[in-house]
């Protein structure tokens, strides 16, 4: 698949690495893309850099990695390259207005009003970067990713990326359900196998 990362940062910058192991195109994108040019580079042919507008129209598939607060301006400067996209939303947090609309709605509906036209998944907004990496390599005991989506079709891609990307899948439900495992939940940043996880989400109602 071609995937755009926006925000390569730790997060992005980890995930979109694995995924190009996995055979996948890559173009990772941020503020300075020029920063990113030794990581492509290392990484190969199916690796490249741009800007976010770049990789927002390269990607079939974009996974959003930035300060959450720039989540608003984004979904204004890219709505035409989004458009009808799956997105991978791994943004947490939020300040001011925008935070409290999070505490009131959830980063899921919240990322679903400002990145409008998009199919969004939550999915990699609860884990470290370094459990990830550390999943690639493991035969057993995957780390595991809840995934919340309104859209069968955007689950089931998230899922087998989730897979690519040396992790199991573990399906929380529709969009709503993405408060189950954000911010101050015991599922977030547990980095655990998918039978804790589960236990963990049904605690958390």
């Amino acid at each position: 698949m071609k995937i755009g990362v926006i925000g390569a940062g730790w997060l992005g910058g980890t995930v979109g690495k694995l995924l190009v192991k996995a055979g996948h195109e890559v173009m990772f994108s941020s503020r300075h893309p020029e920063e990113l040019q030794a990581m492509a580079k290392e990484l190969g042919s199916r690796a490249s850099v741009g800007t976010p507008k770049e990789a927002a129209a390269f990607g079939d598939v974009l996974l959003f990695a930035v300060p959450y607060d720039a989540i608003p301006q984004l979904g204004i400067d890219l709505k035409n390259e989004i458009n009808g996209k799956i997105v991978l939303d791994a943004c947490n947090g939020g300040s001011g207005d925008l935070g409290k609309e999070v505490d009131a709605n959830g980063n899921g509906p919240t990322s679903a009003k400002y990145l409008a036209g998009t199919k969004l998944v939550r999915v990699f907004s609860s884990e470290d970067a370094t459990a990830i990496e550390a999943s690639f390599d493991r035969k057993e005991n995957k780390l595991a990713i809840p995934i919340a989506t309104d859209f069968p079709d955007a689950r089931d891609v998230a899922a087998q990326l989730v897979r690519d990307a040396g992790c199991e899948p573990v399906i929380a439900g529709n969009l709503s359900t993405g408060v189950k495992f954000q911010r101050r939940t015991p599922a977030f940043r547990a980095n655990t196998n998918a039978t804790e996880l589960k236990r963990l989400l049904d605690q958390t109602k």
